[in-house]
């Protein structure tokens, strides 16, 4: 009888671009994009896995492009905060859909669709066995989703940053530009930030760095990927000390 693989993590944080709930096309919400990321997030809490997710809403508005069009780089922010929170509720519908029980929490206040950020709310969510998925960022202008992510992470006390992409892993140039570019299996705090790989931003990855945090970047886009990470196999790459 084949032993079933346990998996390494018990608390995870997923960082979901919104890009990536963009689908193909990247703007607007995909329904099928949204649907097949939550049934990958469904199979990963069947291991009876602490969920945590926070989403980006570049699909939907980002404040930095909003700032080239003239719109004032705070408004822009702001803006961007709500599409997040339009993706949250978006994901929360499809695991429900799926009989996941959720709960979105928004770094600005908005009682009327989702509850405040609280720290022990949050974790008491978690221990229960719901996915709490994280909207509004940081509640804060010029501060990304991936600096959210960093932050709620060492909050709740996870275990790593899964940050979900349309790549496998940090390669050492861009791959779609470069055919002989090298994807790094792992690679240290330093050695990413002294090579320019851009993981995060620099505020979000300080954060990682300074906490120890340990994040991997791996395919979402591959099936099955997500669990795969979970279950401690060498998929992406991991960045840590």
């Amino acid at each position: 009888m084949k032993k079933l693989k346990l998996p390494k993590y018990r608390r995870v944080l997923i960082k979901l671009s919104g890009e990536a709930l963009g689908g193909q096309g990247d703007d607007g919400i995909s329904i099928e994009a949204i649907h097949q990321t939550a049934k990958e997030i469904v199979n990963v809490v069947k291991l009876t896995v602490e969920v945590a997710v926070v989403v980006g809403g570049g699909n939907i508005f980002r404040g930095m492009s909003g700032e080239e069009k003239g719109i004032e780089r705070a408004t822009g922010d702001y803006m961007g905060m709500l599409a997040t929170v339009i993706n949250a509720l978006a994901l929360q519908d499809a695991l429900e859909k799926q009989d996941i029980p959720t709960r979105v929490q928004t770094a600005i206040t908005m009682s009327q669709v989702a509850e405040p950020f609280i720290r022990r709310r949050a974790v008491r969510h978690l221990e229960k066995g719901r996915v709490v998925i994280f909207g509004g960022g940081t509640g804060n202008p010029y501060f990304s989703t991936d600096t959210a992510a960093a932050l709620r992470a060492n909050e709740i006390g996870a275990e790593v940053i899964l940050k979900a992409t349309k790549v496998d892993g940090i390669y050492d140039s861009d791959p779609k530009k470069n055919p002989d570019a090298v994807r790094f299996d792992k690679i240290s705090y330093i050695d990413a930030l002294q090579k320019q790989l851009k993981v995060m931003d620099s505020t979000a990855f300080s954060l990682c760095m300074d906490n120890k945090m340990p994040i991997i970047v791996f395919d979402l886009f591959k099936p099955g990927n997500l669990e795969r990470v979970v279950k401690g196999e060498k998929v992406g790459t991991l960045v840590t000390t």
